[in-house]
């Protein structure tokens, strides 16, 4: 005799990035499994991986061309409708950076941040300017190995240029050669440089600030949780 087969309810979210309305099903257990796998790994890849998984699963979509930013917030929104609201962190306290203290957290007030001044228009000269494109979860991924932090910085940014224009002429990226695009780059002066980091520096991000009492000094203050790994439990 076959064993019955389980209904599983689905539910819809808008992606912050598009405003395109998705359904997805909470975790089953095989993507609990994963879950588990991402809070106990240290390696940022693996977490990268089973996360994405996790998502594939549960949407059926394609996440490799979606936003970083999309793509945490479909986790946090998937990991709400399946294990509960609400998470309790361990962060540590603003005034000694030493101690911590635990705190709640309900991931339904967690929601992607934009900022006003954010654009994705960079005027390097009268005539030059960039169009960026917010880097994804593979961009991520690739450079977490065996890189230093300033060279996955200009590694990210290369990836996310998406149009150069030269006056009326627009070069697209996939006509661009990596050593042109590096070549480029190392010819900004440093306050073009500082504006296209600002467009990394605005862009959206999951973000939610929680309210924290450090337990030996008994002193309130406020912690910043910015990204996916600021979220598992």
């Amino acid at each position: 005799m076959a064993l019955p087969k389980l209904n599983t309810p689905t539910h819809k979210l808008v992606l912050p990035s598009t405003g395109d309305e998705i359904t997805f099903r909470p975790f089953l257990v095989k993507e609990q499994k994963l879950l588990l796998m991402a809070q106990q790994n240290d390696n940022e890849n693996e977490i990268v991986d089973n996360v994405v998984q996790i998502i594939n699963n549960c949407t059926g979509l394609d996440t490799s061309n979606l936003p970083v930013f999309d793509v945490e917030y479909l986790f946090l929104k998937i990991r709400a409708k399946s294990v509960g609201d609400i998470v309790q962190l361990s962060v540590k306290c603003p005034d000694d950076e030493e101690t911590f203290a635990d705190v709640t957290v309900d991931l339904d007030e967690v929601g992607v941040q934009i900022d006003e001044s954010h654009s994705n228009i960079i005027n390097i000269t009268d005539d030059i300017k960039m169009i960026m494109k917010y880097p994804q979860m593979t961009d991520i991924k690739l450079n977490n190995v065996n890189t230093t932090e300033t060279e996955s910085v200009f590694e990210i940014l290369k990836k996310c240029i998406l149009e150069v224009h030269n006056g009326d002429e627009i070069i697209n990226s996939i006509d661009m050669k990596p050593e042109e695009i590096s070549e480029f780059i190392d010819s900004l002066n440093t306050q073009q440089f500082e504006s296209i980091m600002q467009f990394f520096n605005t862009m959206p991000k999951v973000r939610h600030i929680v309210e924290v009492t450090n337990p030996k000094t008994k002193v309130t203050g406020e912690v910043l949780l910015e990204g996916l790994q600021s979220f598992l439990e």
